[in-house]
């Protein structure tokens, strides 16, 4: 008995594509990732043929969205230790929307503009919510137990 597949979800990149199938897959649902090998090919066809699309069985649909959109967990836990790690978020706006940038790419861009290909180190967190910009303290990074 054969069912239709529907897609789900579509991914201009791979890695993120294949994050998503192991999401799905690790919960037990069956899925495809249809056009991967043409973009794995050649990466520039991603976007010419509406990306890689995610697909599952009709049945399976709601499930596996409603996996994808889950949010992060704001504890991570670990059975023999307990609490080891929680989840940063930004210290103006406390969204966990944030992401770590370790070059200042715009100033290393312009520098390639004139010549120059030497990337700037910026070592911050940014929140992509509110634009607010930090360096992680490392005595927190140390100990979990310390807000963040």
């Amino acid at each position: 008995m054969s069912s239709e597949l529907v897609t789900i979800e579509r991914f201009r990149d791979l890695p993120e594509a294949l994050l998503a199938k192991g999401k799905l897959e690790s919960a037990g649902i069956q899925c495809f990732l249809a056009d991967s090998e043409l973009v794995r090919a050649d990466w520039l066809w991603s976007n010419a043929i509406g990306n890689m699309r995610l697909q599952v069985k009709a049945e399976d649909a709601q499930e596996a969205v409603s996996l994808l959109h889950e949010p992060p967990p704001q504890i991570f836990l670990e059975q023999e230790v307990g609490e080891y790690y929680q989840q940063p978020r930004c210290p103006k706006c406390n969204s966990m929307d944030i992401g770590f940038e370790s070059i200042d790419k715009s100033l290393s861009y312009a520098l390639m503009l004139i010549g120059l290909c030497f990337p700037f180190r910026k070592n911050r967190w940014k929140c992509h919510e509110c634009g607010a910009e930090w360096v992680e303290d490392p005595a927190a990074a140390d100990n979990p137990s310390l807000p963040r």
